[in-house]
C-alpha cells in the first residue's frame, strides 16, 4: 500500500502540469487579444486617413492622351478632319507620321496636334518577316508615345487615324464610367460582317478609335516589341493588337459610339438612326459620300461640328413624335437630319437605319452587323428629308434648324388623308439647356456657343425637345390645340406603348 507522501507527490506533479498549461493559454489568449486590438486600431486609423485624404477628380479631357497616326502624303487633304475637333492647348497628344511634313506645312500650325516621326522599323530584327510593315509602324506609336514621358496625370490612351473625327466630350463621358486603374480595352468592331469575319469579331478597329487604360498601356509597352515578334505573320495591326491585349488578360469592351464606318456611299440612313449611345467617332471620310447634300467632304465635317461644338451629348440622338391631325411621324437625329413620314410608325421601325449605303466589301448576306430597312418608293414609307442647317442660342436652350435639300417626287400618302408634307421647307427643334451647358456658364451667363469649356463632365439626362414645323409661306407661328400634340396611335399599336425616345411637343403653322 502506497504511503501518503506518494500521493502527495503525484498531486503536486498534476498541479504543476495544470499550472503550466493554464499559464500557456493565458499568455496566448492575451497576446492574441492584444494583436487583434492593434489590428482593429490600425484599420480604424487607415480608414480615417482615406477619409481625410484628397478625393480623386472626375475624369476630364486633360486625362486623355491621343495617339494619332497618318502619313505626310495624305496630310494635305486630311488635316481638316483633325483640325475640326482638335482643341489647341487643351487636348493632349501627337500625330505620328512616316516622314517629316513637307515645306508646305512649315512652320507647323498650332491648330494641328504636335507631329512626331515614327522610329525606323529596320532596327527590329524581325523587320524582314513582318507581314505588314506600315501597320507595325502605326501600332508602335503607342510605345513611342509612352517613351516621350508626357503622361503626367494621363488615365487613358485614345488611338485614332488622321481621318478620324472624335467627339471628345462624349469620349470623356463614356470613359468616366470605367475604372481607369484597371486594365480596360474599349472600342468597337466593324459595321461590316465580312470585315469582322476576316479579321475578328472581338477586335476594336483603330480608325474608329479605341481607348486603353493607363495600367494596360504600361503592361503593353513592356511586351509590345516582343508581341510583334510573336505575331509577325498577322497582316492587320488592329488584329495583332487584340492578340497582344488578350495575352495580357484584356478583352474588348464594346462601345457602340465608336464608328469604323466600313461602309460606302451615302451614310445619311445610318446617321439618321444612330443607336441610343453617345456618338464617339466617325471614320473613312475619303471612302464615303459627303455627309450633307451639296457639300464636299471637308465642308460636311465642319457642318456637323457646328452642332457638336454646342452639345455633343445630343449628337445624332433620335427623337420621335407624332401629329394626329395629319397622321404624320417626325424623327429627328439631333444635329444631322429630320424625317417627316406621312404615316404613323413606331420606334421599333424607325430605329432601323434606311439602307442608303452599300457594303464595304463584296460578299455574302448579311452585309451588316445591324438590321436595316430598304429604301422605299412607297409614299407611305418614304420620308421627306431635311438636313441640319444652323444652330442658334435662345432663352433656356438652343434651336437647331433643318432644311429640305431635295423634293421627294412622290404623291401624298392616303393614310395621311392626302395631307402632303411637300410644302414644308424647314424644321426647327428647340432643345433645353443640358446640365453640362449650365455647369459651364459663368456668372449666371450662358457661355458662347463655340467656346464651351468643360472641366468636369456630368452625363445629362435625356431632354424633351419641341419641334416647330415652318411653312415657307407663313412665318407667323401659332400654337395648335392640345389634342393635336397628343401622341398619335395607329390601330395596331396600343395607346400606352412607348413608341418615342423623347416626348415631343409639336407646333404646326397653317
Amino acid at each position: 500500500m502506497s504511503s501518503p507522501s506518494y500521493y502527495a507527490s503525484i498531486l503536486c506533479k498534476y498541479l504543476l502540469i495544470i499550472g503550466v498549461v493554464a499559464t500557456f493559454f493565458i499568455v496566448v489568449f492575451f497576446n492574441l487579444t492584444y494583436i487583434s486590438s492593434q489590428y482593429v486600431d490600425s484599420n480604424i486609423f487607415t480608414i480615417k486617413c482615406e477619409e481625410t485624404g484628397p478625393k480623386e477628380t472626375t475624369t476630364n479631357l486633360s486625362h486623355l492622351m491621343f495617339v494619332l497616326v497618318g502619313s505626310s502624303s495624305a496630310w494635305k487633304h486630311r488635316r481638316t478632319y483633325i483640325e475640326s475637333w482638335w482643341r489647341p492647348n487643351v487636348t493632349r497628344g501627337n500625330i505620328f507620321m512616316d516622314v517629316e511634313p513637307s515645306e508646305e506645312f512649315r512652320p507647323w500650325s498650332p491648330t494641328f496636334p504636335p507631329f512626331k516621326v515614327n522610329e525606323d522599323l529596320r532596327k527590329l530584327s524581325i523587320y524582314p518577316k513582318l507581314a505588314n510593315q506600315v501597320h507595325i509602324r502605326i501600332y508602335r506609336s503607342i510605345l513611342e508615345t509612352y517613351r516621350l514621358q508626357q503622361d503626367d496625370g494621363v488615365r487613358w490612351y485614345v488611338m485614332g487615324d488622321d481621318d478620324s473625327l472624335f467627339f471628345v466630350d462624349n469620349i470623356v463621358d463614356v470613359l468616366s464610367k470605367y475604372d481607369h486603374t484597371e486594365k480596360r480595352y474599349i472600342g468597337m468592331f466593324s459595321e461590316s460582317t465580312k470585315s469582322n469575319f476576316r479579321l475578328a469579331f472581338e477586335m476594336a478597329y483603330g480608325g474608329g478609335g479605341y481607348a486603353l487604360s493607363y495600367p494596360l498601356v504600361e503592361a503593353l509597352v513592356a511586351k509590345l516589341d516582343e508581341c510583334i515578334e510573336k505575331y509577325h505573320f498577322i497582316w492587320a495591326g488592329d488584329k495583332l493588337q487584340s492578340y497582344c491585349l488578350a495575352d495580357l488578360g484584356a478583352d474588348l469592351i464594346p462601345e457602340k459610339g465608336f464608328h469604323q464606318m466600313d461602309l460606302r456611299g451615302d451614310l445619311s440612313g445610318l446617321l439618321s438612326s444612330h443607336p441610343t449611345a453617345p456618338l464617339l467617332s466617325l471614320h473613312h471620310f475619303d471612302a464615303v459620300a459627303p455627309l450633307f447634300p451639296g457639300m464636299n467632304r471637308h465642308g460636311s465635317v465642319l457642318q456637323i461640328m457646328k452642332a457638336a461644338n454646342v452639345d455633343q451629348s445630343r449628337m445624332l440622338q433620335q427623337s420621335i413624335c407624332y401629329v394626329r391631325a395629319s397622321n404624320w411621324t417626325f424623327s429627328v437625329s439631333w444635329g444631322y437630319s429630320a424625317h417627316v413620314y406621312e404615316n404613323i410608325f413606331p420606334r421599333s421601325y424607325l430605329k432601323l437605319p434606311i439602307e442608303t449605303f452599300r457594303p464595304w466589301l463584296r460578299g455574302w448576306f448579311p452585309f451588316y452587323m445591324f438590321n436595316t430597312r430598304r429604301v422605299s418608293r412607297n409614299p407611305c414609307e418614304a420620308p421627306h428629308w431635311f438636313f441640319f442647317d444652323s444652330i442658334e442660342q435662345v432663352d433656356g436652350g438652343v434651336v437647331t434648324s433643318y432644311t429640305r435639300k431635295f423634293i421627294r417626287n412622290m404623291t401624298s400618302c392616303s393614310f395621311s388623308c392626302d395631307i402632303s408634307a411637300d410644302p414644308l421647307a424647314s424644321i426647327r427643334v428647340f432643345s433645353p439647356i443640358t446640365p453640362k451647358e449650365v455647369s459651364s456658364s459663368h456668372d449666371g451667363e450662358e457661355p458662347p456657343l463655340q467656346e464651351e469649356q468643360i472641366d468636369e463632365v456630368e452625363v445629362p439626362e435625356q431632354q424633351i425637345d419641341d419641334i416647330l414645323l415652318i411653312d415657307p409661306h407663313n412665318h407667323e407661328y401659332e400654337d395648335i390645340t392640345d389634342d393635336a400634340t397628343d401622341e398619335a396611335v395607329e390601330d395596331e399599336f396600343n395607346e400606352n406603348d412607348d413608341v418615342s425616345s423623347n416626348d415631343e411637343n409639336v407646333d404646326v403653322s397653317d
